[in-house]
């Protein structure tokens, strides 16, 4: 559930995840489509982007009912003019750092954006498991530091000085810890480093009191890139016991 924190931030035009793209935004602009007795039908946020022109749809709720999302959809395009306008392209902060619209949890919301134009992108695997998660190994010797971009802690495994894995979590919200990265070296890789420093990553979101652990695969590499071959990863978070909630795109129309 979104906080009130959350809200506020969103409003502003703030994010404390992809806080360098929301800063080349102008000030968004958000409009509700309310009922005869004034309740909240509907909400859209949207905002331009001065050095290309671009457009976005910031974030939309609907209730998944497809004409107000159609309704809402078609507001932003009148006010955004004709230009590319790209929808759901990066985290608000209404969510933790969802980069996309989960298209089986917001059918509505996809068949409206398609209806107006917008072709999406399949570009995340999003996970979550319950914690804790019994039987998982842990990385002897990590090293644990803070760091405030995404907000959370970034834990190393170092060999003789040189990083040989790290990974990134998420300060817990509301019970739910987010996993950013997990990354190994190429030498270190086939020790079970990646699982072991899974197990570690996990045991520290638990301990500020997360109750399950969520994160996001990109699952967009071209075929045979081994810099971004995400295969061993998502067998990984399948092994330890995550499953898949959606899958998030985001969306493009262009004039």
């Amino acid at each position: 559930m979104a906080t009130p924190a959350m809200l506020a931030e969103a409003l502003a035009g703030r994010s404390p995840i992809d806080g360098g793209w929301w800063a080349e935004l102008e000030p968004p602009v958000t409009e509700v489509i309310c009922g005869e007795a004034g309740k909240v039908l509907g909400v859209v946020s949207y905002a331009r982007r001065p050095s290309d022109g671009a457009g976005f749809i910031l974030w939309l709720h609907c209730h998944e009912d497809q004409a107000l999302a159609e309704a809402l959809i078609a507001r932003a395009l009148e006010r955004l003019v004709q230009r590319t306008v790209h929808a759901f392209e990066f985290a608000a902060a209404l969510a933790l750092g969802l980069e996309g619209l989960p298209a089986r949890h917001r059918p509505a919301t996809r068949k409206a954006l398609e209806a107006a134009g917008f072709t999406g992108r399949d570009l995340w695997r999003y996970m979550r498991a319950a914690l804790p998660i019994a039987g998982l190994p842990h990385a002897p010797h990590v090293t644990v530091h803070e760091c405030e971009d995404p907000a959370g802690k970034r834990l190393e495994v170092r060999e003789d000085g040189e990083l040989l894995a790290e990974a990134t979590i998420g300060r817990p919200v509301a019970g739910t810890g987010v996993l950013w990265w997990i990354g190994v070296a190429p030498p270190a890789r086939g020790r079970g480093l990646g699982l072991a420093l899974l197990g570690s990553a996990l045991d520290l979101l638990k301990g500020p009191g997360a109750s399950e652990a969520i994160l996001f695969v990109d699952d967009d590499a071209p075929r045979r890139d081994p810099d971004r071959d995400r295969t061993a990863a998502t067998g990984m978070y399948d092994r330890a016991g995550f499953t898949e909630v959606d899958r998030l795109h985001s969306f493009t129309r262009r004039p």
